[in-house]
Formats: structure tokens, C-alpha cells, sequence
């Protein structure tokens, strides 16, 4: 399975118990970040391969506070979309010695 999009209901199946979870951000091809409800913390985000995902045709009863996780949680910046401090798009001036 290729859940790639956000938002996707995926089940987490592998080491562990099987969990439900939503699909938040693919940042690689081998990487998938999910929100899934950690039974001792509450909802968290897990990095897993695609290999370890399944789809899920109904919504769960956790559904709902992994959905506030997600809506509270800054979208990610990839790459080049990063850029320094803000406020400071050009490097320093060279400063003189005072001649």
C-alpha cells in the first residue's frame, strides 16, 4: 500500500500491536509519519515504512483526538521551503576595520 496522501485512515501492523492511525506527512518514499493513540502518552506522531501500513475502510474511536493532534500541529516544511532566520533574508555586510 502507497498512502501517501494526508489524511489517509491507515492500520500500523509489525512490531507491536496492531494500531489505528492517520496518515500526516510522507517526507520520503521509505518514511510515513502517522498519528496514532500511544496507550500510556495519548495521541503521538510514529515514523513507519510502507511496508507496515494498511488501509482502513471506517473511522475508529480514536479518530477524533488524532484528528486534533493533526489540526494543532504546524503543516512540515520540506527542503528548500526553509530558509534561515526570519526577518533576515541576506547574509551580513562585510564591516570595515575603520580606516
Amino acid at each position: 500500500m502507497e498512502p501517501t496522501d494526508a489524511g489517509t485512515l491507515v492500520r500500523i501492523s509489525g512490531s507491536g500491536p496492531d494500531a489505528d492511525g492517520i496518515v500526516f506527512d510522507a517526507p520520503s518514499r521509505s518514511k510515513i509519519i502517522v498519528a496514532v493513540v500511544d496507550r500510556a502518552r495519548g495521541p503521538v506522531f510514529r515514523t513507519v515504512h510502507p511496508d507496515a501500513l494498511g488501509p482502513r475502510a471506517e473511522a475508529g474511536a480514536d479518530d477524533p483526538a488524532l484528528t486534533q493532534l493533526i489540526r494543532r500541529t504546524p503543516p512540515p516544511a520540506h527542503g528548500a521551503a526553509v530558509r534561515g532566520s526570519s526577518g533576515h533574508a541576506r547574509a551580513a555586510m562585510h564591516r570595515t576595520t575603520g580606516k
